[in-house]
This record gives C-alpha cells, sequence and structure tokens, in this order.
C-alpha cells in the first residue's frame, strides 16, 4: 500500500515542524559581512588602482633584473 501526503508550506513552517534551526539571523549577518568586504575590496579593482600597482611591481622587477645582470655581466674596458 502507498499513501502519498502532499502539503504546502513556507520554509519556516518546514525547518520549524522537522526540528531543524532557523538561521535567518546568521543569514542576514553573513551577507552583511560578504557585502562589507566587497565594498571595501572594490577600491582596488578599480582600473587606475590596479595600473598603479602593476606599474610599481614592474619597476621593481626591471631595477632588480638590471641590478642582477650588472653585477653577473663583467664590463669591458675598451
Amino acid at each position: 500500500m502507498k499513501v502519498k501526503i502532499e502539503g504546502e508550506c513556507t520554509p519556516e513552517e518546514a525547518r520549524a515542524f522537522l526540528g531543524l534551526p532557523d538561521v535567518t539571523v546568521l543569514n542576514e549577518k553573513l551577507v552583511e559581512e560578504m557585502k562589507a568586504r566587497m565594498d571595501a575590496n572594490m577600491a582596488a579593482m578599480q582600473p587606475e588602482e590596479l595600473m598603479k600597482s602593476w606599474t610599481s611591481f614592474g619597476m621593481q622587477a626591471q631595477d632588480q633584473f638590471r641590478q642582477m645582470m650588472q653585477a653577473v655581466v663583467p664590463t669591458s674596458k675598451g
């Protein structure tokens, strides 16, 4: 014998019926924290800020490479 029962309820009602915890407050706090972190990191994603960080790194790398090559390659006196 098969018995089929259908019911309509909201997610809150289903959680209460099944004895599951209400995580609404936790979820809201998590979403707020994610928004705050995204807002804080948004400045780093702007093209001007990206170019500043990339060019400063690029210049440092070029200077280090030049210094390394000057230290390794002897200068010829001609």
